[in-house]
């Protein structure tokens, strides 16, 4: 097999002349002889001017290369797509399956004996994984990560929790025009992803516990000079697997692999979100999540990060406290430790090393979890006949077994319009209702399932209220929220029969959501029911997305992407 630059030659029929005009390309950008024998490391470059998630790539990028050269190879810089979450339209997981076609396109199109992706915001590094999972190239992950914290009037402010809380506050009425703004400039004092444990952090630390990056590359934060420390070693770490040809993904991401993802997931109160992309990157190889095996894993893994939205600490705090290998080493036997990383050596390793910080409260022992059991529950029931899941960790215990009259909402447009009307028939103990928000229905799944709290009861102290959707929801975001109703109502799922009125049944202990509504009577619905499947786009992305994206128990990839395929589905 074929290295460095001979590696994938262009096709012009003559492999000596595609070598040479390669060569005499790459020479005008004056590399030497000596720099074009040695392997290649790829790198992506997935900054952007929308995307201040990624405002370190730039200098992530030169301390990598810095590695590299080091550790003899040669560095090869790429671009790819970049996805910003609050600069995405409709939303950012409408484009992470098109990231992951880009990345693994122009790794497998390109030549490099292995590859460092680059990535941070809520859908970027999980794109990069399906992507590096498909193409099978040695990979080392970076992650960009997170942001300081902030303050206000004393008080310490993560985006986007605290964002979320505050704005609330705003809606309210109890926050006036002036502090709100003042806020909005005081909550993301940095570049890098949020600082509390939301989709960005989740996925960091799912991806170190998996053996993909670096130990304690999931929590420095973004402007430290750790983190470019971090990424030299990165760099060298790629050059070495360029050289040894290994280990690849396929080697790394072992049933052990995902199932220490899972209960990390469980253990730090991740997000609802990095289930979905821990079961699409699963998707790329014969290792699917088993969602009730999920929801196990959660009975017994305590809950040990006491972080927002979980609880009350940021991460820069869980990062000097130890990171992901103090987290691990405080799970102990939950964590299989030969399962092996990107230096070829094993979690034991790792976890052997991890730091002690004396009277440090970040991370807990499991004699003193934030909570005992872990921070996702899946529930099932005639309104999700497939699942949902609900974060109970940042949910509220007195809701976690309800029953109220559903208000319904068709669309989220349907929501913005009529959520504030001081006519909304609407009470503190009712459930709220979303739907058409799913993967096809909106498009893209948009992390609409936070659904807010009518204006009314807000101004009169609501503070939460049981809210179910066919939506994801941001990590960073609080509240009894079931989200990821499967199937989604516009593929026919039983939330399409649900009316303003109907009783609706949450028991997160028992793990159920049910519409109380006769099985005769939602038969007579189906029948009358006029066909909610979301109009087919007439080109491109969209129509690519509409026909062949799957629904979240399956993790929202395309259906050509998975390792199974379209024609074996």
């Amino acid at each position: 097999m074929a290295d460095g630059l001979r590696k994938g030659l262009t096709s012009y029929g003559d492999a000596g002349f595609s070598l040479f005009l390669r060569k005499a390309f790459i020479k005008a950008m004056g590399y030497s002889d000596d720099a074009l024998e040695r392997p290649i490391v790829g790198i992506t470059n997935t900054h952007s001017d929308y995307n201040p998630c990624h405002g370190n790539v730039p200098q992530i990028i030169e301390a990598v290369k810095r590695g590299v050269m080091l550790a003899g190879a040669m560095p090869m810089v790429f671009p790819t797509i970049s996805i910003a979450e609050s600069f995405a339209h409709p939303t950012s997981m409408y484009l992470r399956n098109l990231m992951a076609m880009d990345t693994e396109e122009m790794i497998r199109a390109q030549p490099m004996d292995a590859v460092v992706v680059i990535g941070g915001c809520d859908k970027t590094l999980p794109a990069q994984i399906m992507a590096a999972v498909s193409a099978d190239l040695p990979t080392v992950v970076i992650p960009v990560g997170p942001m300081v914290v902030g303050h206000h009037k004393g008080e310490v402010l993560g985006a986007c929790t605290d964002c979320r809380r505050l704005w609330a506050k705003h809606r309210a009425g109890e926050i006036d025009e002036a502090e709100i703004e003042a806020v909005n400039g005081r909550l993301a004092p940095s570049v890098g992803t949020c600082m509390v444990m939301g989709t960005a952090s989740t996925m960091a630390c799912l991806t170190e516990a998996m053996g993909l990056s670096l130990p304690m590359s999931a929590t420095i934060p973004a402007p430290h000079a750790e983190r470019f420390r971090s990424a030299e070693e990165s760099g060298r770490v790629a050059a070495a697997m360029a050289k040894a040809k290994g280990p690849k993904p396929s080697d790394l991401l072992t049933p052990a692999a995902f199932r220490n993802a899972q209960v990390v997931l469980q253990a730090i109160g991740g997000s609802t979100n990095g289930l979905i992309h821990l079961t699409a990157i699963a998707g790329r190889v014969p290792h699917k999540i088993d969602l009730d095996g999920f929801d196990r894993i959660g009975r017994d893994v305590p809950v040990l990060v006491d972080l927002k939205p979980s609880g009350d600490h940021y991460m820069e705090h869980f990062h000097h406290a130890g990171g992901v290998p103090k987290l691990m080493a405080q799970l102990g036997e939950l964590i299989d430790l030969d399962a092996r990383t990107i230096t070829g050596a094993p979690l034991r390793d790792i976890v052997a090393r991890a730091e002690h910080v004396q009277g440090q409260d970040v991370i807990r022992s499991r004699d003193n979890p934030i909570r005992r059991e872990g921070g996702l529950a899946m529930l099932t029931g005639n309104l999700a006949p497939r699942g949902a899941v609900i974060k109970h960790a940042a949910a509220s215990p007195q809701l976690m077994q309800h029953t109220g009259r559903a208000v319904v909402f068709d669309s989220v447009e349907d929501m913005t319009l009529r959520i504030d009307d001081p006519d909304l028939d609407v009470a503190a103990d009712d459930v709220l209702v979303l739907r058409n928000a799913g993967p096809r229905g909106a498009p893209g799944m948009p992390e609409a399932g936070y659904l807010p709290i009518p204006m009314k009861l807000a101004r009169a102290g609501i503070k939460d209220m049981v809210r179910i959707s066919d939506a994801r929801m941001s990590g960073t975001a609080f509240g009894t929220i079931v989200l990821h109703i499967t199937p989604e109502s516009a593929d026919g799922g039983p939330l399409a029969l649900v009316e303003t009125g109907d009783r609706i049944a949450l028991d997160v202990a028992a793990r159920r959501i049910d519409l109380l509504v006769d099985e005769s009577e939602l038969a007579r619905r189906r029948a009358a029911l006029s066909s909610s499947a979301a109009a087919r786009p007439t080109r491109g992305y969209a129509q690519l997305f509409h026909d062949t994206i799957l629904q979240a128990d399956e993790g929202c990839d395309f259906d050509f992407l998975t390792a199974a395929g379209r024609s074996e589905r």
